[in-house]
């Protein structure tokens, strides 16, 4: 049987990143302004199709460097898609809470296996890597579905860091990249640029697992605490 939409009880949204207030006005503003036509679905279908397309330019860069710029406007695309579609929703009192949770979050996980795909091709990032912040990246979205179905709290960013504070820097790396080439001095040794940044990413992300997962462990296990 259907659950019914009226008993449903949309998650409170912990939007916490560093760009958040910025970001937000400027989302507002263009929603405002967004032509009637375009709807939530148009623009998570953009934000989904930018983000599969950017792993598909990821491999075109293994022979063709300038493919790592299209890179940088592909994601700026899924950021536009991907953040706007929910606040469009929310500037025209449109919400489908269970609908649009569910969609938004599969498309992205399909987006971000097209990316990490996509890096893992490209003569960029070792396989390895890619693979880890993929498993990495999956890991902390259960723990994040887990915690908004359980606790009723769905957080968008960790540490002060959210999904368009790592597009920044993955446009960034992809600049010091195309400028500089893929490759780096750490500690005396020559390293892939992104190995060093996917090592940073891996370890930040399974941090954020761990402390996430004890920390809401702990929550539900004192909320539930048997006599």
């Amino acid at each position: 049987m259907a659950t019914s939409t009226s008993s449903f009880k949309d998650a409170e949204r912990k939007q916490l990143s560093m760009l958040a207030s910025a970001e937000k006005s400027a989302l507002v503003w263009m929603a405002r302004r967004m032509p009637a036509w375009v709807n939530s679905d148009h623009l998570t279908l953009v934000g989904c199709l930018s983000m599969c397309s950017a792993g598909v330019f990821y491999w075109v860069a293994s022979w063709d460097r300038r493919a790592l710029l299209a890179v940088i406007a592909a994601l700026v695309l899924n950021w536009f898609g991907d953040s706007l579609d929910g606040t469009l929703a929310r500037v025209r009192n449109r919400l489908r809470p269970r609908y649009g949770f569910y969609v938004d979050h599969v498309t992205d996980a399909i987006g971000t296996i097209f990316l990490m795909g996509g890096l893992a091709l490209s003569g960029c990032m070792s396989p390895a890597i890619a693979v880890g912040l993929l498993i990495a990246f999956l890991l902390l979205s259960i723990e994040v579905y887990l915690a908004t179905y359980t606790i009723g709290k769905f957080h968008l960013s960790f540490w002060s860091f959210g999904p368009t504070e790592l597009r920044l820097l993955l446009c960034i790396g992809n600049l010091a990249l195309y400028i500089r080439g893929p490759m780096a001095r750490l500690f005396g040794h020559q390293f892939l640029l992104f190995d060093i940044g996917g090592v940073i990413g891996l370890i930040g992300m399974t941090s954020m697992f761990i402390w996430s997962a004890v920390r809401h462990t702990r929550m539900l296990y004192e909320e539930e605490r048997l006599p």
